[in-house]
């Protein structure tokens, strides 16, 4: 026989990669599929309300790792009982009709009662396909990589609930995700250690190695920085989050925000080390620039480091590009990009880090005394910084006594 091997995209979804058989001799042929990606980070769970015969017809990709069940009928398809496939609904139903008929005939011949009880639900299977009543079709996967067309997308669907988890230990250990390495003795273990572990580049997908390490910061705190290389397109990144008592937990938010100014006057402040969380945004008054919330994300470095990394950023905009650039725009750009080179100590100017989440840092060069040029303020959170931090809706205290209550 032949087997094809075609790498598509699913819009909206992933790459895969779709293989299909065929034989020539018997006509049999048969399609598989396989993620052409890694495992995800969740799992992932599908529940679609099938009301119409449209709904039979959406794509579904349901990899081997996949459970799909029909609660209606208490129907399971168990995990790793079937290989990967591409299909709609009705074809999910057709196969696991095919599977229960094809052992009928032994089945009549020792069991006439199992038989017709099989029969009996096969029919029942047969007149979903019409769907005179609706009924609910669920896909989970712990790998993340199933998934069911939403036809309406962009837009939301509401027929169709897509719900993220967390794996347990079992599920990873059905994935073959258990780390063979042993957990460190302690804390003090850790932070003489640099970990290191198998991903994914960010930019090309291919096998990478990404180093992790617990790093005291001087009058800081402890935080975890993680950087990751790739052989095969040179992308570099460095992460930090912000240990807790677990140390690999991280994402703490301090009780109050900080707002740290620094005047530069120096070459030497281009030097200063710099932990900018994602909640950070950055403000450079004398540029009228401003980088907001979220941009660049967590990051250790140095100051000069930083600058270049908003110089990247902002020759990297798509609007300054091609055909979408202007004359005026470029001039823009390149004033802008002269500005801030003379700022890397050829210019005074003021670096102010505001943080609601408190968890940023700006090295003080004359530890443990006061820095004249650098201020750091603590100031209490508006209501708006509350709710983009997530904390409005986050509810600490007597939350059980009010639970009971509403019981």
């Amino acid at each position: 026989g032949v087997t094809r091997l075609l790498l598509t995209r699913i819009p909206f979804f992933k790459e895969i990669i779709v293989s299909s058989f065929a034989c020539h001799s018997c006509s049999w042929s048969n399609t598989e599929i396989q993620s052409a990606g890694r495992i995800q980070e969740q799992g992932v769970r599908y529940t679609l309300a099938v009301t119409s015969r449209q709904d039979m017809n959406r794509e579904v990709v349901k990899t081997d790792c996949a459970t799909a069940r029909i609660p209606e009928l208490d129907f399971e398809i168990p995990a790793f009982t079937q290989k990967g496939v591409l299909t709609t609904i009705e074809g999910i139903i057709d196969r696991a009709v095919a599977g229960l008929e094809q052992d009928q005939p032994v089945r009549r011949a020792t069991d006439e009662e199992v038989a017709s009880k099989i029969d009996e639900f096969i029919c029942k299977l047969k007149q979903l396909k019409e769907v005179h009543s609706s009924f609910t079709f669920i896909i989970d996967d712990p790998s993340g990589n199933s998934f069911v067309e939403n036809p309406h997308a962009p837009q939301k669907d509401d027929a169709l609930v897509v719900t993220r988890y967390r794996r347990t230990p079992q599920q990873a250990a059905m994935l073959g995700l258990e780390s063979d390495e042993k957990p460190a003795d302690s804390a003090e273990d850790l932070r003489n250690e640099v970990l290191q572990f198998n991903t994914n580049c960010p930019e090309c997908n291919a096998p990478a190695n990404t180093n992790m390490k617990l790093v005291q910061i001087p009058h800081f705190k402890e935080v975890i920085i993680m950087a990751t290389n790739c052989d095969s397109c040179g992308h570099r990144t460095n992460e930090a989050s912000w240990k807790t008592t677990d140390p690999f937990l991280g994402g703490t938010i301090e009780p109050q925000g900080t707002r740290i100014t620094l005047r530069i006057t120096d070459p030497s402040d281009m030097t200063r080390d710099i932990l900018k969380s994602e909640t950070c945004s950055v403000e450079i008054p004398e540029l009228e620039f401003e980088l907001g919330m979220g941009a660049l994300g967590g990051k250790f470095t140095t100051l000069e480091g930083l600058l270049k990394d908003i110089r990247d950023l902002v020759e990297r905009n798509p609007f300054t590009l091609g055909d979408s650039s202007t004359p005026s725009k470029a001039e823009k750009l390149q004033e802008f990009i002269r500005k801030l080179h003379e700022v890397k100590g050829k210019a005074e100017a003021h670096f102010i880090m505001d943080d609601p989440a408190g968890n940023s840092y700006l090295q003080n060069a004359y530890a443990p005394e006061e820095d004249p040029e650098l201020k750091v303020e603590r100031y209490e959170r508006t209501f708006e910084q509350n709710e983009d931090l997530g904390l409005n809706d986050m509810r600490t205290e007597g939350y059980e006594s009010q639970g009971a209550a509403g019981r």
